[in-house]
């Protein structure tokens, strides 16, 4: 199983790009199951989920083709009539994002059979409001044998109050509604950019979508849709975490290919903890800082600070001056990195939703330690680019599921990182 050494003692300077978005490509890939013919994908990132995703894709009996050398970021997907509509466990249990097919299959041939997704490292995530969303556009929902079963004549317009924020529910109803007769109203929608991006593909495809981004969506269905050509968002959160890289080695660093308005929450937390950062249209660029001093974060969901950037921004603060409060509401055992992050040295007492950070700058010294999700992989390894000495990250599967080449892009800026095998 791959680790990742890293080393401490560079500045990290430079110039660095972002890649395509996890959370944004998943649901769009899904979304080609409403319209037969080709679809193709500019900006897709080389990650272990897309490749999941396009397993699950391939068994429900589509096409998809990863362009070569300079077009390795162009995937095409060519949709035919399914061969099945079964979603199989052997493949959902890898990625819980595999649930977004039942809005698409439900909405286009009316039935739909998705295994019940697995657990999550960070929370229970379920999925009943996904389900009654179905139920209140007229869906039959059937749970047995570990699967959804999930059947509709035609799906009914109707509205939908999420009684709590969901990124996944308000995806899948949006993919549902798009083909349901009449209007569907979604309240309490989640705001997220990677929304956004769905609601532009489904558009593209012919939809007719309103209010994407604020909490009310509106959708009226229509007939059919047609495949598009659509070129995925830059990934916010790996932009975040590239660019608390720069900060935490008190180095230069500018991320390109990204969209700065969509992480104000961080920008704006990094300015009162000392540092400069100028934004453009596309660009972040962090100036070099000795020391900063420690600022509290409350975790939330969209505009608000992000929970996946909870774990990068802890390693931060570890060794900033001062104590900050870090608070996360949105997932419960988001803080299973706090334990790994104090095998470094790191001074923190974790509560449940609370960890208290009492930072000590140069207080990290290296040791091994171990990821044990996607956003927590990454704190360590930010952690160990100032952690005197090495640091050995095992389980960095964890890692390769949401960022492309992440120690080759550390590398270019300066540092010494290396994945063994």
């Amino acid at each position: 199983m791959d680790k990742m050494l890293v080393i401490s003692g560079n500045v990290l300077n430079g110039t660095v790009a972002t890649s395509g978005a996890k959370n944004a490509a998943l649901p769009i890939l899904f979304s080609t199951l409403l319209a037969e013919g080709e679809h193709t994908f500019d900006n897709v990132p080389l990650l272990k989920d897309i490749d999941s995703t396009a397993d699950l894709l391939k068994s429900l009996g589509c096409e998809t083709v990863r362009g070569q050398g300079d077009s390795q970021h162009t995937l095409k997907i060519k949709v035919s009539k399914l061969k099945t509509f079964e979603a199989h466990y052997d493949l959902v249990r890898k990625m819980r994002a595999s649930i977004l097919c039942l809005g698409p299959m439900l909405a286009k041939y009316g039935e739909a059979t998705v295994s019940l997704p697995g657990g999550c490292a960070i929370g229970t995530r379920p999925i009943d409001l996904h389900l009654d969303a179905m139920k209140a556009l007229g869906a039959e929902i059937e749970l047995r044998d570990g699967y959804v079963f999930a059947k509709a004549k035609k799906l009914q317009g109707g509205t939908v109050l999420f009684e709590k924020t969901t990124v996944g529910g308000t995806e899948n109803l949006l993919m549902a509604a798009v083909l349901a007769s009449g209007v569907t109203t979604i309240e309490n929608a989640a705001k997220e950019p990677e929304i956004v991006d769905l609601a532009n593909y489904l558009n593209k495809m012919g939809a007719k979508i309103v209010g994407q981004g604020t909490s009310v969506i509106k959708i009226t269905g229509v007939e059919k849709l047609t495949p598009a050509r659509h070129s995925i968002m830059p990934d916010r959160i790996e932009a975040g975490t590239l660019l608390i890289a720069g900060a935490i080695t008190g180095g230069d660093v500018t991320v390109t290919k990204c969209q700065p308005h969509d992480l104000d929450a961080l920008i704006m937390k990094m300015r009162e903890a000392g540092f400069k950062i100028d934004i453009t249209e596309d660009t972040m660029r962090v100036h070099p800082l000795k020391t900063w001093k420690a600022v509290d974060i409350i975790t939330a969901p969209h505009p608000l600070f992000p929970t996946d950037l909870q774990a990068q921004f802890m390693a931060l603060m570890t060794i900033a001056e001062g104590t900050s409060v870090i608070t996360e509401t949105v997932f419960e055992n988001r803080f299973m990195h706090v334990n790994e992050l104090m095998r470094l040295g790191a001074d923190i007492t974790p509560k449940t939703q609370v960890a208290v950070v009492r930072g000590k700058p140069k207080a990290l010294s290296g040791a091994p330690v171990m990821a044990t999700d996607l956003r927590a992989s990454a704190s360590l390894v930010l952690a160990g680019l100032v952690a005197k000495g090495s640091t050995e990250v095992s389980r960095i599967y964890h890692l390769d599921r949401g960022y492309e080449n992440l120690e080759g892009k550390l590398v270019s800026l300066g540092a010494q990182v290396q994945r063994m095998h």
